[in-house]
Order: structure tokens, then C-alpha cells, then sequence
């Protein structure tokens, strides 16, 4: 199982065998997703997140840490470099959701607080909510920063996304698939054939249409592989928890 958490201990992970990032997608115009946030720990980037307003971020459970040790960047595109856009928050409050299950995924969301709101204009900027989950073969876009190589490594400093169909539970569940792991808290998105993916480092960022983020990216099989798509937690399962905090 892969999860989708890229630590400044690269190679920690890679021995565990967890992976997640952007594979087969390309570098986004930088403003394009203002929603998207950077967690980051001493300045290294391990999880992405979604802003949802001026003052909390979504992300996956399994990026958590302490809050006195997680810093959020929103407005970014070029981790490497100042670009005059970046709004660098502390975190107050750090929130898994409590039936959360380190073994299975399942409720793999999680809320974070910021110590003060950000300022919100053309790059940093909210997504919205769903209240639906969409059909299955829309198309949706997933970013982030994590590795762009289904083997190996090469971790981008510039936002990558990447276009993907959302799949069937029933076909991402087949016994030559995932076989039956795929929660209905769960939803698929990519390609049977492989290909194209999100992977190491892209754990926690959004997976969003039109602007409101249906998915939070949190686990699969290997990345970009034949019959192991994509798996994301699936928002609309979580709105009213979401806004019992953020409202």
C-alpha cells in the first residue's frame, strides 16, 4: 500500500514502500489553483492541502503531525524560491477525523486551523465544498508537488496536475484491482491502463473540478500502475463534520 506523504525523510518512506505524487501530468499555471497549500516541517514540504477559507485547510489524516511543528504556505508555486505570493501561517489546531483508521484509510481527513487567517486575493483563495460527489467518468484534476516518476525519483519544485477520470468503486474493486479495500468513504480516479497519477508528496492536496474539491488524495497501489488507480477520500461523505468546525 502506498501512502502519499513526502517527509524531508525521503528515504524513510521509500523503505516503507509508500509512495504518492503527480506522474504523467505537467506543471500548472502558476494561480491557476489558489486553493492549494503546501504543509511543510522545517521548510520541506511533505503534504499538500486545500484552503477552504481564510482560516482552515483540509487535508488527509495520514499527514498529521503536531501543530507546533507544521507550518502552512499558501499562494505558492515555486517551493525553490521567494515569488512574492507565499503566506507562511502557523497552525493552532490540528484535526484527524476520529474514526480515522490508520490500517484501512477509511476517513483518511483531516481539518487544520491556522494561527491567523491568510489574506485572500488571485493566488490564495478557497475551494468550494461539494454536495455531491460527482459521475463516475468526469474528469478531475488532481495537483500537487509530489515525484513525477512512476519509478525513481524526481520531485518538482513548480506545481504539477494532472487530468483523471473519476472510476467506478465497482471496477476499482475487482479482484485484479483492489479488490473489494475501496470504502463507499472512498473513490477512485485515473486510469485503468496506468499512466498517469498522483503520488509521493501529493498526499493530503486536492482533487477538484470547477473549483470545488471532491477528493483529498490518500492511498494506492504503487503509482500510475495498471489496474491500481488513484484512491481518495471522498468529501461530500465528510461536509457536515467539515462544517461543524469551519462554520
Amino acid at each position: 500500500m502506498r501512502f502519499f506523504v513526502f517527509l524531508a525523510l525521503v528515504s524513510y518512506a521509500a523503505a516503507q514502500g509508500y509512495e504518492d505524487r503527480i506522474v504523467g501530468g505537467s506543471e500548472a499555471t502558476p494561480g491557476a489553483f489558489p486553493w492549494q497549500v503546501s504543509l511543510q516541517q522545517n521548510g520541506y514540504h511533505f503534504c499538500g492541502g486545500t484552503l477552504l477559507n481564510s482560516q482552515w485547510v483540509l487535508s488527509a489524516a495520514h499527514c498529521q503531525m503536531s501543530a507546533s511543528s507544521m507550518t502552512v504556505v499558501a499562494g505558492d508555486h515555486d517551493l525553490s524560491r521567494n515569488e512574492g505570493t507565499e503566506q507562511s501561517r502557523r497552525v493552532q489546531q490540528v484535526i484527524p477525523h476520529p474514526s480515522y483508521n490508520d490500517n484501512t484509510l477509511n476517513n483518511d481527513i483531516m481539518l487544520i486551523k491556522l494561527s491567523s487567517p491568510v489574506t485572500l486575493n488571485s493566488r490564495v483563495s478557497p475551494a468550494s465544498l461539494p454536495s455531491s460527489m460527482v459521475a463516475d467518468g468526469t474528469m478531475v484534476t488532481v495537483t500537487g508537488w509530489g515525484n513525477t516518476r512512476a519509478s525513481g525519483s524526481n520531485y518538482p519544485d513548480k506545481l504539477q496536475k494532472v487530468d483523471v477520470p473519476v472510476v467506478s468503486r465497482s471496477t476499482c474493486n475487482a479482484a485484479n484491482a483492489y479488490g473489494g479495500e475501496v470504502t463507499a468513504k472512498m473513490f477512485c480516479a485515473g486510469y485503468m491502463d496506468g499512466g498517469k497519477d498522483s503520488c509521493q508528496g501529493d498526499s493530503g492536496g486536492p482533487v477538484v473540478r470547477s473549483g470545488t474539491v471532491y477528493g483529498v488524495v490518500s492511498w494506492g497501489y504503487g503509482c500510475a500502475q495498471r489496474n491500481y488507480p488513484g484512491v481518495y477520500a471522498k468529501v461530500n461523505r465528510f461536509t457536515s463534520w467539515i462544517n461543524g468546525y469551519i462554520n
